[in-house]
């Protein structure tokens, strides 16, 4: 028999995950035939070279049989990255839980799918195996976060899994929680099911980056946000159509409980920044003023407010609910970054995004305190086509040390937005 190898090109047009494993055995008699590791989304084709993708043209069929036994750890790899697309169906819902997301597969196919979708809710596990029902005995559980093994408002994952006789489980990552951190794997383990930890994990991580920092250091993960122009300065707007759904600002309030804004960028607003995803909570708006008077702030804002409002002067923190003022607490010796996360903390808001739009003066001190006792853990940069702008006063102390890691961008529109973590 005639063989040869063809490597795939780009711009594949399916799930490189799915395609990357068909094979194509030519005869001599001209047949064809397809064979897949991978569980079978759609009917394989053949594509053109202008089509952007070649079939793979590979040895025999028993040496694809061979294959297919060495392909298991590319099935793992796919699998979990399907549980955490599925986790991120529930993005901005979960917190202070974290987001997870389960597969259960069973003979090289998904019987079952489920995800965590609210604090106090079933978890992942649960709504994969009823996804999967007697389907699940003898399949793969993959699952992006560990399974729990205490009671808490829902009943341990690990004896769902036991009961529902799955033969092994694919672990993204361990949790951080310490009343979880390896429990779970040991009991799964106990019962004489095959654990296998850390397929995809910094995938995994990047998940649920403030629930980790959270559970780690018991401060909310706190991102700094701003829009500058391409020569440099500060610029107090948003790309055109930024706040749009599906665009990169509103994707960002639905990522975040808290964010942190200027009085003077709302002064002249009716309505609060808010996500316009479908289904998001929005965040805790919290107002910063350097002035005791609230009434900088136009009126309308606190009656349309999409979400709670909390007001922080020099003198006083005061937090508005559907129009209504309520004097929280006094600040003895004015407002600090600190304070603040700790106001947040005790609300149980695991990340905060801090704005830096309207007059960043009164960022001043806080932005200071920030990098002085490293409270920043990631930055998002929005860079606009526009020349100009103010200084960032307000950033001049910053260490010219100070390193960011792990730099991304991408396109918005007409902005490039960049993001990174703070070393």
């Amino acid at each position: 028999m005639y063989t040869q190898t063809i490597l795939f090109l780009n711009h594949i047009r399916y799930n490189p995950p799915i395609i990357q494993q068909i094979k194509l055995v030519f005869s001599p008699d001209l047949k064809y035939e397809f064979c897949c590791s991978a569980p079978r989304m759609s009917e394989p084709r053949i594509i053109s070279r202008n089509g952007g993708c070649l079939a793979v043209i590979r040895r025999g069929a028993s040496q694809i049989k061979q294959e297919l036994n060495q392909d298991e750890k590319c099935n793992d790899d796919y699998y979990m990255r399907r549980c955490v697309e599925v986790a991120r169906k529930a993005i901005g819902c979960t917190s202070p839980n974290p987001m997870v997301g389960c597969v259960i597969v069973r003979d090289g196919k998904i019987v079952g799918e489920g995800f965590h979708p609210k604090a106090g809710q079933p978890h992942a596990e649960v709504f994969a195996l009823r996804d999967a029902g007697d389907l699940a005995e003898n399949g793969i559980a993959y699952v992006s976060l560990e399974p729990c093994n205490h009671y808490g408002r829902t009943p341990p994952c690990t004896e769902a899994l036991i009961k529902a006789k799955v033969k092994k489980v694919v672990v993204g990552m361990v949790d951080p929680n310490p009343i979880v951190a390896s429990a779970g794997v040991k009991r799964l383990q106990d019962a004489g099911i095959e654990v296998i930890v850390g397929v995809e994990e910094e995938l995994c991580k990047s998940l649920n980056e403030t629930y980790i920092h959270q559970m780690l250091t018991g401060r909310p993960f706190v991102t700094l946000r701003y829009s500058m122009s391409l020569s440099g300065n500060l610029l107090d707007r948003l790309g055109e159509n930024a706040m749009g759904r599906g665009e990169y600002y509103s994707k960002l309030l639905q990522e975040y409980d808290a964010v942190i804004l200027s009085s003077t960028a709302l002064a002249n607003q009716s309505v609060l920044p808010v996500s316009r995803e479908l289904g998001a909570n929005q965040p805790l708006t919290i107002v910063l003023s350097k002035s005791a008077n609230s009434q900088i702030l136009n009126p309308d804002l606190t009656t349309n407010a999409a979400s709670k409002v909390t007001i922080i002067t020099k003198k006083e923190l005061k937090e508005l609910e559907n129009g209504q003022e309520k004097v929280q607490r006094t600040l003895s010796d004015g407002m600090t970054f600190t304070e603040i996360l700790e106001h947040c903390k005790r609300k149980g808001l695991c990340s905060v995004l801090l704005d830096l739009m309207g007059d960043n003066g009164d960022f001043e001190d806080i932005l200071k305190e920030g990098f002085d006792e490293d409270l920043f853990q990631k930055v998002v940069v929005e860079v606009l086509p526009i020349w100009g702008g103010s200084a960032v006063k307000a950033l001049n102390f910053v260490n010219m040390k100070t390193r960011v890691k792990n730099l991304t961008s991408r396109i918005s529109g007409e902005s490039v937005i960049v993001e990174g973590y703070f070393c």
